[in-house]
């Protein structure tokens, strides 16, 4: 089941050197959003629908950002916060945000299993 709790649109650019710019900055920011003994950062994937057209307005290229709690999925209210926790920390990287955007990625999501994906806004 996908659950999108917030939506991002990024402009559509493109750009292969800012991709490597961003996954370095992207890893390091993502292991600083918990606290180690809380959950862990797993990494990220790029993942682009290569089925929907370029210039359809629907999401087509999206970046999902994975993290691991060590104990059990907490509650969907504290979940959520968790959810803006982590989407909060990507957007105050302006530097990291235009990174994404000049590469092409249309949304962020973040996923704390494999059943669910949470979309940043």
């Amino acid at each position: 089941m996908r659950i999108r709790t917030l939506a991002l649109s990024l402009a559509l650019l493109s750009g292969v050197t800012a991709t490597n710019v961003q996954a370095g900055n992207l890893d390091i920011l993502m292991q600083q959003v918990f606290p180690h003994a809380e959950a862990t950062y797993i990494g990220f994937k790029s993942v682009e629908r290569e089925d929907i057209p370029a210039t359809a307005d629907v999401d087509r290229k999206y970046l999902v950002v994975d993290f691991r709690f060590k104990g059990s999925l907490p509650s969907t209210q504290q979940l959520q916060a968790k959810v803006h926790q982590v989407c909060m920390t990507l957007f105050r990287d302006q530097q990291l945000m235009q990174s994404l955007t000049d590469s092409g990625y249309d949304m962020v999501s973040v996923a704390f299993d494999r059943q669910s994906q949470f979309d940043c806004l």
